[in-house]
């Protein structure tokens, strides 16, 4: 059992008003105890913002080396990533024919089309991977 101020998964959901997508590099960090993106998290969780991850960042997440205790509290965090399907897939291609079809740069865009696809912001640690995709709506979350 986990006690009070301890890193455990318990005490994170509230009522959503609006919805954030947690890219690959902020999951990394909300594993890691007291961690800046933990806080964060917790800090948007409890003013009632949903906070979600799609499929594509959350198998970057786990290709990481994650600890068993880790993946359970991501998972409980995150419940079920949201699926990545056709209509988001074409929207990548969008964005990437439209920010110059840059080598390597499609799952960054398949990350912002399953953000934008939904009406959410990303929480990035690497905002310049998502900064090009601001003029097709995304919004990226201050930290």
């Amino acid at each position: 059992m986990a006690t009070r101020g301890s890193h455990d998964a318990a005490g994170f959901f509230g009522s959503a008003r609006e919805m954030i997508h947690l890219d690959t590099s902020f999951l990394i960090g909300i594993v890691a105890p007291k961690s800046t993106e933990y806080v964060r998290l917790r800090q948007w969780v409890q003013t009632g913002t949903e906070v979600k991850t799609n499929a594509i960042s959350w198998g970057e997440f786990v290709c990481c080396p994650v600890t068993p205790h880790q993946l359970m509290i991501a998972r409980y965090i995150i419940e079920e990533p949201l699926p990545f399907t056709r209509v988001e897939a074409e929207r990548a291609a969008d964005l990437f024919n439209a920010t110059g079809r840059r080598r390597g740069s499609f799952v960054d865009c398949m990350i912002a089309a399953s953000a934008l696809v939904v009406g959410a912001s990303i929480a990035t640690l690497n905002r310049d991977h998502f900064v090009r995709f601001r003029p097709a709506g995304l919004q990226l979350e201050p930290l």
